[in-house]
């Protein structure tokens, strides 16, 4: 008997329920930059980019990184900020957005830590901060954190969580992937301070369950937050916070009993192995190391696997619209994922969930530059 595209994507869209939030489908948007917010204000434009999304049938949407309000937050011009009136309304307006169509969010709060250098928004004067001390030439750009540093970017989260909170977002996942603030701190060859916050993996691992305890205070114990973490960063694709399972279970168990709800297991390929020695992927090491729900995320949708080259177009970004629903289906059955990430495919196409979901895959929309320039609504 031959079955359908639609009959092999049932597994895919499942209702998902976590605490208080429940999901009509396992489908998430990934958290993309877009540089389409002037002055750090989600416009009228970006509330109707995600609101297609919603519309288009994705169960649930992270919004690009926000920037939380420590002064170092920021590292590029037009990303939004998760700060003062004017944004937080902006916020608002996407979040009433979403909600119309019947869809879920959750803001990515977000400090880049040794990414910034001085001349970026919004205090052009502020040098980059980080774990270490970085100097370019006679200058230095990036200050090693002090003790009060870190205790006012774990207060800046919080105070960030709650906001979402307050304005009706759903959750909040902290980005803690790619070589950002909070992954500088995990990563061995980013964190080589003498202090408590360096050198063992329990050093490192400080100030991240620092942030996540903040933050759990603050939201209280049912409001969803998930944890964006990675092996690869956007500097070094090699890189690693883990050489083994029981390394990544040292890192991820901790930050599940200080309040983390979900896991976001960000690879650049969601099929490859994880470790070496076995075929479970990263997303699926995550779920049985922790007990708790992973979302899977990587070059899911399209032909050509992600580059960060695609972004800062020293290659051609193009790519044809490849799905293997029987292949995610059956990753799903198994569970080797609870939610399954979508990035660039997404952004091409607001209609890629419905498309997928009614078998229409012929219909599905190829990925190119135009997607990067625009908000394709």
């Amino acid at each position: 008997m031959t079955v359908s595209t639609q009959e092999l994507a049932a597994p895919l869209f499942e209702t998902f329920t976590v605490g208080p939030l429940t999901l009509a489908n396992r489908i998430v948007m990934a958290p993309m930059t877009r540089n389409r917010s002037p002055g750090g204000v989600p416009s009228e434009e970006v509330a109707a980019y995600y609101k297609s999304r919603a519309s288009g049938g994705v169960g649930l949407i992270i919004t690009e990184g926000t920037y939380i309000d420590h002064p170092g937050a920021n590292g590029y011009p037009n990303v939004p900020a998760f700060y003062g009136e004017e944004a937080l309304a902006g916020w608002q307006r996407v979040v009433e957005s979403v909600h119309d169509a019947g869809g879920k969010i959750v803001p990515q709060l977000w400090h880049v830590g040794r990414e910034r250098r001085q001349g970026v928004e919004p205090q052009a004067s502020v040098p980059g901060f980080g774990p270490m001390s970085i100097v370019e030439g006679d200058l230095e750009v990036v200050e090693a954190m002090t003790e009060e540093d870190i205790q006012e970017v774990a207060a800046s989260f919080a105070r960030a969580a709650l906001d979402a909170q307050r304005i009706g977002f759903d959750g909040i996942e902290l980005h803690g992937a790619h070589g950002y603030l909070i992954d500088q701190f995990l990563w061995e060859e980013s964190n080589q301070r003498t202090d408590a916050y360096g050198g063992s993996l329990e050093n490192r691992l400080r100030f991240p369950r620092m942030i996540v305890r903040a933050v759990r205070e603050a939201v209280g114990p049912d409001f969803p937050i998930i944890f964006r973490f990675s092996q690869w960063k956007l500097s070094d694709y090699t890189a690693i916070i883990a050489e083994t399972p029981e390394a990544l279970g040292s890192i991820l168990k901790p930050l599940a009993e200080d309040g983390v709800d979900i896991f976001h297991a960000s690879t650049r390929r969601v099929w490859e192995p994880g470790f070496e020695g076995s075929t479970k992927t990263l997303a699926t090491w995550t779920r049985e190391l922790t007990g708790k729900p992973v979302i899977a995320v990587g070059s899911v949708g399209l032909d050509r696997t992600f580059r960060t080259g695609h972004f800062t177009r020293t290659e051609d970004p193009t790519s044809k619209s490849r799905v293997n629903v029987e292949e995610l289906a059956m990753w799903r059955a198994r569970e080797d994922f609870d939610l399954i990430a979508i990035g660039r495919a997404l952004l091409s196409d607001p209609e890629w969930a419905n498309k997928v979901n009614e078998g229409r895959l012929d219909e599905l929309s190829d990925f190119d530059s135009k997607a990067l320039d625009t908000l394709v609504i």
